[in-house]
């Protein structure tokens, strides 16, 4: 489907209503594991509540036949493993088992996509310590113009993966050791955004095109794929391939610190309109973000999407970005927010079955996603105006339901009050043994603590205009 026709279903279909769910939320705790090892109900610094999905607003109003086609998408990517590779990934065995079943139906009658993800996943609220919301925000795939050669008037080259780059590292000589003519290779710091847009690269045949607009080929880089129309009319796919491995730096929240673009009307065309009208200030703020990415061809025809960190084309609107630190490509959420679809000042319900598929070098977090939202300029307006709060529902294979992990989740505390937070801090309670060194009672005042943290961490965090992309990771999976 085109990214327009996509829009237009989107704008169609969106449910009236905006009644979010909360309620009392358990507390998970931390591992070292990879999110494939980890249980998936076990992620630092998030909660937990399970929940039924007639109590999900929107859940049946939504397209599930579109929802089942995301996941059973994912599943061509998790019934490739192998046993030995799902050995210790308790989530991964749990997908591909639900995938198995989901390769034996082809929903033909209303409502049975439906039920097939309510009779094979329980759903679970996840969201931030602290807070009920999580954050989302939006990317797209842009299309634009460029040569295959040097050609003057195009001057800014995406390039292909170096040889010498390796994990963000480059190999080279090092200092001589004593009067030895020899120098052994050490690793270093690649190069950053401001060496390679000097020419550090140039003439080591790593061109793969050549584009006219600086500002469209550093947002290329953060969305991580693009489709480029060359002179003799073709279109080149290109996509992630690796990046320098320097920290993303989020041009955004320069802007809004320095109160040239309010927090509420930032959005990628208005870094764009800012970075045109003041051209040597926008080099130098580009340059502040010193991560740079490499493309490869993907020889994906025009009428496919690109292709996702899972390996499997994503679907505007059903594919996410996520973690991939914390969760599993292929894991089903439940997305309930309100969102400028229409334009700036629209106010969109957006209630939506997403899937895993994607990760970004700045999504972090239990509850964040970027919502893949298309290619073309419509796409990318939509994609830029994104930078809302939601509420996650996680779709948890029934085998890992807490019910049935007898006890290795720990059981739901009470959330205290607004008013027990503060008699807590006018008064603070002792227990006996902890009054007898003078300490206050555990518990309340750890929860205060954590929502007082979590609520002004979510407050920081929302100043960020719009994650790097990436399409894969160091982590195993």
């Amino acid at each position: 489907m085109t990214a327009g026709r996509w829009l237009g279903t989107l704008k169609a279909g969106l449910v009236a209503g905006t009644a979010l769910f909360a309620g009392g939320l358990v507390f998970g705790s931390a591992s070292d594991a990879g999110a494939e090892g980890r249980n998936p109900m076990k992620i630092s610094e998030a909660q937990y509540e399970p929940t039924m999905f007639s109590e999900m607003p929107g859940w049946a109003e939504d397209d599930h036949d579109a929802a089942f086609a995301s996941f059973r998408n994912s599943c061509k990517a998790l019934l490739r493993k192998s046993a030995e590779a799902l050995e210790g990934r308790p989530m991964q065995a749990a997908l591909q088992r639900v995938c198995r079943k989901a390769a034996d139906l082809n929903p033909s009658k209303p409502g049975q996509a439906r039920q097939f993800f309510e009779s094979n996943f329980s759903p679970i609220k996840i969201a931030p310590l602290g807070t009920p919301d999580g954050f989302l925000t939006g990317y797209y795939e842009p299309i634009v113009e460029g040569v295959r050669e040097p050609t003057k008037g195009y001057d800014w080259p995406l390039y292909r993966k170096p040889a010498s780059l390796s994990s963000g590292k480059m190999l080279v000589a090092g200092a001589a050791a004593g009067k030895k003519k020899a120098r052994k290779k050490k690793l270093v710091a690649f190069y950053d955004r401001a060496a390679i847009d000097d020419g550090v690269l140039a003439g080591r045949n790593l061109e793969i095109c050549w584009l006219k607009d600086p500002i469209e080929a550093f947002f290329i880089h953060i969305q991580g794929s693009v489709r480029v129309r060359t002179e003799d009319g073709s279109t080149m796919r290109l996509n992630y391939q690796a990046a320098n491995g320097h920290p993303y730096y989020a041009v955004g929240r320069w802007l809004i610190e320095r109160k040239i673009v309010s927090k509420e009307d930032m959005s990628m065309d208005r870094i764009r309109e800012w970075m045109e009208r003041n051209p040597a200030e926008g080099k130098e703020l580009r340059r502040k973000n010193k991560s740079y990415v490499f493309f490869r061809e993907t020889g994906l025809a025009n009428d496919q999407e690109p292709i996702g960190a899972q390996g499997i084309s994503l679907i505007p609107g059903r594919s996410i970005a996520v973690d991939r630190n914390l969760h599993v490509y292929g894991t089903p959420f439940f997305i309930s927010s309100e969102l400028p679809i229409d334009h700036e000042q629209s106010v969109n319900v957006f209630r939506q079955l997403v899937v895993a598929q994607d990760t970004g070098g700045a999504i972090i977090g239990p509850a964040r996603a970027d919502i893949y939202f298309g290619a073309g300029d419509e796409a990318a307006s939509v994609a830029g105006r994104i930078k809302h709060n939601g509420r996650f529902v996680m779709l948890l294979p029934h085998e890992l339901d807490p019910k049935v992990l007898k006890g290795d989740i720990p059981l739901p505390l009470p959330r205290p009050t607004e008013q027990q937070i503060s008699d807590y801090k006018k008064n603070p309670p002792r227990d006996e043994e902890a009054a007898k060194e003078g300490k206050p009672a555990k518990g309340t005042a750890a929860a205060a603590r954590r929502t007082d943290k979590a609520n002004k961490e979510a407050a920081d965090g929302a100043e960020d205009d719009k994650p790097a992309k990436k399409r894969k990771s160091k982590n195993r999976g």
